[in-house]
Formats: C-alpha cells, sequence, structure tokens
C-alpha cells in the first residue's frame, strides 16, 4: 500500500466569488469586452480593479485551482491525498496552506517567500455561469524543481491539471518531470484539458503528456479539439486510439466513460444549476476515487455524476460537507446503476 492514493499536480489558487446581476455583467462586457463562461489570465492590476469595481460586497474565499478542487473531493470521500503546487507568502497563501492542512491533504510546503499568491475572481451570474479572471502570480512559477520525489512514489495515481501547460517556460517543465517521476515509479497517470484552448493553443506540450496518460478527462469542446470531432459521442469513440482510459462529460447529457474493461454512456441528474463552477472538478475526483476503491467504473461515473449535479446547485466550486454521505447515499439507492 502506498502512502497515497492520489497525487494533484496544479495551480494553487484562491478562488474570490463576487455575485453579479445580468445588468452589471452586461455594463461590463460592453466596457470591457468580457465574454460569458470564460477564462482568462490577466495581471494584478486588472484583476484588482475588477475588485474595486464591486468592493460594495463582501467577496468569499476558497481555497481552490482545478485539480486541487478534484484532490479536495477525493480527500473528502475518504481517500489518501497529496498536491503539489506553490503559494506566496501574502495572506491569501497562508489561508491555502491553512485551509489543506485541515483537510489532511499533504502539501508539504508550498509557500514561496515575498510573492503573492495566484486568486481566481469568479463572476458569478444569475444562470448559474462563472466567469472567471485569473492572475497567477506565484502559482505560474510552479516549475520541475517544485516536484516532490517522495509525493509523486508514494502515490497511486498522479492527476496533471491541463492549465499548468499554459507557462511553457516553467509549468511544462513541471508537468515533464512529474510525468518522468510518474513513469520511474509505477504511478498511474491522469490528465484534465482543463479547457479546449489548452490544446488549441498549447497542443504539442498537451499531446507529449497524452501520450504517457492513462486516463483522461475532458468535456465535449475539449475531446473535440483533441481529437477533432464536432461531438462527445464521436470524440469518445476516437479517443479508444489515443488514450487507454477516458471520461468525456457533455452537460446535461450525461458522460461517456471507457476504463477497465468498461464502456459505457452515463445519465446526468436533472436539476437546477444554481454555480456552474467546479462540476468537472468535482465529477474526475469522484470518479478517480471510486475507480481506487474497488468500485465499477459505471457506477462511479454515476455517483461522481451525482456529486457534480450537487456542487451545481449550490454556489462555490466544492462542496464544504455532505460529500461522502451523498457519495454513499447515490450508492446505496442504486441510483449509481444506470437507469
Amino acid at each position: 500500500m502506498r502512502e497515497f492514493q492520489l497525487c494533484g499536480l496544479g495551480n494553487a489558487l484562491v478562488d474570490i466569488f463576487v455575485d453579479l446581476s445580468e445588468e452589471e455583467f452586461a455594463a461590463l462586457a460592453h466596457q470591457q469586452g468580457f465574454e460569458r463562461g470564460t477564462m482568462r489570465l490577466v495581471e494584478a492590476a486588472e484583476q484588482k480593479g475588477l475588485l474595486d469595481r464591486f468592493k460594495d460586497r463582501e467577496p468569499r474565499l476558497v481555497s481552490g485551482g482545478s485539480v486541487a478542487n478534484s484532490t479536495i473531493a477525493f480527500s473528502q470521500l475518504g481517500g489518501s491525498a497529496a498536491f503539489i503546487g506553490c503559494v506566496g507568502d501574502d495572506r491569501y497563501g497562508l489561508f491555502y496552506k491553512t485551509e489543506f492542512d485541515e483537510l489532511d491533504i499533504a502539501i508539504g510546503n508550498p509557500i514561496i517567500v515575498n510573492e503573492s499568491t495566484g486568486t481566481c475572481v469568479c463572476l458569478i451570474t444569475p444562470d448559474a455561469e462563472r466567469t472567471m479572471r485569473v492572475c497567477l502570480a506565484v502559482a505560474s512559477h510552479l516549475a520541475a524543481r517544485h516536484m516532490d520525489e517522495a509525493r509523486v512514489k508514494n502515490a497511486d495515481w498522479l492527476f496533471v491539471e491541463g492549465y499548468v501547460f499554459a507557462n511553457p517556460q516553467t509549468g511544462q517543465g513541471a508537468v515533464r518531470e512529474a510525468l518522468r517521476l510518474a513513469k520511474k515509479h509505477g504511478v498511474k497517470v491522469a490528465l484534465t484539458c482543463s479547457e479546449a484552448f489548452i490544446v488549441n493553443v498549447f497542443g504539442d506540450g498537451f499531446r507529449e503528456a497524452l501520450a504517457q496518460t492513462d486516463l483522461l478527462f475532458c468535456n465535449a469542446a475539449e475531446a473535440c479539439a483533441v481529437v477533432g470531432a464536432q461531438t462527445a459521442k464521436d470524440a469518445f469513440a476516437k479517443l479508444k486510439g489515443v488514450v487507454p482510459s477516458a471520461l468525456v462529460t457533455d452537460g446535461p447529457n450525461g458522460a461517456y466513460v471507457r476504463h477497465a474493461g468498461v464502456e459505457a454512456h452515463v445519465p446526468a441528474f436533472p436539476c437546477e444549476p444554481v454555480d456552474l463552477t467546479g462540476a468537472g472538478d468535482m465529477l474526475a475526483g469522484a470518479f478517480l476515487y471510486g475507480i481506487t476503491h474497488g468500485i465499477d467504473p459505471r457506477q462511479a461515473a454515476r455517483a461522481a455524476c451525482f456529486l457534480a449535479m450537487k456542487v451545481i446547485t449550490q454556489v462555490g466550486a466544492r462542496l464544504h460537507h455532505g460529500t461522502r454521505a451523498f457519495w454513499d447515499e447515490c450508492l446505496r439507492s442504486g441510483t449509481a446503476e444506470q437507469p
């Protein structure tokens, strides 16, 4: 038995949630060209200007980052987890480190002195969409030298975040070193696309990693970008020749899963979404928990969809309580079986 069942690798960001009315977002879209539901990297000054614009309300802070959210979900379900990322020695970084320690996730010493922690301003509109403006700050410093061989080699799975490829100088080196360590120690590799633009803009680095990947997570748009397909179903079929295992989500249409000899389409759980932030992160973390704990991949995907539904019917990228209870409820009631 290895010490960790999962070791996440990704951008360590503190999410800052701000609720906007349709009128407020429309004004932003008109003045600054905001496109609903997108993620864009910005400089600190632009992000500060955005927060200053809505300083009349109290934002909510949550430790996050895509794979960090998945790792948290994995831990909440009862899995043993580690995470590799960088934060600064400011109040956001101390908040991040403290929260991970409380979650019992082995984060080591991620604090870089005299640097600012990466933050993600999430603008939430009434249609449940989130529009994100990210200042990576020290998160973008994540490099090969930060790869902790002890945490990687003592994990069953390494889970790599697609957003890390957006920094060719440091991030892609970090991924290469992590993959080298994983292969050296027989650690299985999972990879998430994060967004279609990662595949489209940083495709060389992404495909280099994909060639060494055991399990790929992506949504319909990302899957289509990887294989040049038009639909999630067609992309899922084409991925069979690219990566051994895959889980392709298709929003309200459910998900396609292929793993350990199982291939299936899993329906989604109908709901009225409040905030779409973190649905894919929860699904990935929950599915990884399932397959590392002897759950049939079809049931694991269905239960992961159930937890993703729970995430999007509240505000925020993760569940702060009840994660394990919801998982058990889904498996116990039989709703994890395909209807």
